[in-house]
């Protein structure tokens, strides 16, 4: 007699691109595990690691996609906001405790350009080349790029008041552990309004989005399962990162803004472009854009507050002025191309390049 739960899955429940991340995520894991306690140099346990990341941090955010409508459309946007940082999480929790405070900084900031730069001018060239120019004209995408651009100038606040010599700048860990403070604040203050949004965005998202092709059961066991694992990987890859930049002769300015970003954090954000690709040019914009808020609001400001918890290597929000302008200019950008009211692929290619550009000024430090 068949369990229940195993009758549940049939053939349909798992499509190509599922069996390809799933089976691709637990072979990578298994192959980080072996390169982590066998010898096999410097660059393939890093390689190795950095892939296993990435196929999990997408496993994670197919797991709660298939959650569906099921806690609601708004807290389902919320949890997948929530724990597709998750990986990320984890990588800046360990490399703190490593003391790689610079790669931390780097990979928050190179977060918020991956997604304000790559993800977005890919988005834009996407659906530029496809459609031509497409509308970003909406109220929806004006109020979360507002609360965006609020949220990062304030985490940014701590390292312009350092570099002014204001008096504060002589208590950067006390300033930085306040602003978290405020922004964590922040979040809970506009969490509400995230989970209830309204019933025309419902209505409309119901008629758009496909039905959840896993059970419950599977869905909410894959995401626990893509936790515990990220966990494990995410101090793997750490371990093999410092090893890998020596090799590579590659700074830890790069190594943060680059590589950890896009394994940790840019990978979910490949809906946007298959947004882009569909059409739904405003629904893209507001799902890449979510993501540097995400950031801002909550997971910098907490792992200003853990570093100093767990007694690891202390995080402030004291970065670097290359970081710091990287990341305004960044933001203004998207905000005018926001207030413009549409998105060209000439835009597109614009972002990747300034991206591109800004990369390469951190290879060196």
């Amino acid at each position: 007699m068949s369990h229940p739960a195993a009758s549940a899955i049939s053939e349909s429940t798992f499509i190509r691109s599922d069996r390809v991340v799933l089976i691709g995520g637990l072979a990578a894991v298994i192959l980080a595990a072996l390169t982590r306690y066998v010898d096999t140099g410097d660059i393939l346990p890093f390689l190795c690691s950095a892939v296993a990341v990435t196929l999990l941090a997408s496993l994670v955010g197919r797991s709660v996609e298939q959650l569906g409508d099921r806690f609601g459309p708004g807290a389902t946007g919320v949890l997948q906001s929530a724990l597709g940082n998750l990986p990320e999480l984890f990588i800046a929790l360990f490399a703190l405790k490593a003391g790689l405070v610079a790669v931390v900084q780097a990979a928050l900031i190179g977060s918020i350009l991956a997604n304000l730069l790559l993800v977005l001018g890919l988005c834009f060239l996407v659906g530029g080349l496809k459609h031509g120019a497409q509308n970003l004209d909406t109220d929806r995408a004006r109020s979360i790029t507002v609360l965006m651009v609020l949220s990062v100038a304030a985490m940014v606040i701590p390292s312009i008041a350092h570099y002014v010599h204001t008096p504060v700048s002589e208590h950067e860990k006390t300033f930085s552990l306040i602003a978290s403070v405020v922004l964590l604040i922040v979040f809970l203050v506009t969490l509400p309004a995230s989970l209830r949004r309204g019933a025309g965005d419902q209505a409309e998202e119901a008629l758009e989005q496909e039905a959840p092709r896993w059970p419950l059961w599977l869905a909410v066991g894959l995401l626990a399962l893509a936790a515990v694992l990220a966990a494990f990987v995410s101090d793997w890859f750490v371990h093999a990162l410092e090893p890998a930049m020596a090799s590579l002769g590659i700074s830890e300015a790069f190594a943060g803004l680059v590589v950890v970003a896009i394994a940790g954090n840019a990978i979910e954000n490949v809906v946007g472009i298959q947004l882009a690709a569909a059409n739904r040019s405003e629904y893209a914009f507001s799902v890449v854009i979510n993501s540097p808020m995400q950031i801002a609001l909550v997971l910098a400001p907490l792992l200003v507050i853990l570093s100093q918890t767990f007694g690891f290597a202390s995080l402030t929000l004291v970065f670097s002025p290359m970081l710091v302008i990287s990341v305004v200019v960044a933001v203004i950008i998207t905000a005018f191309i926001t207030f413009d009211g549409e998105s060209t692929w000439a835009e597109g290619a614009s972002l990747l390049a300034l991206y591109a550009v800004i990369a390469a000024s951190f290879w060196w430090g």
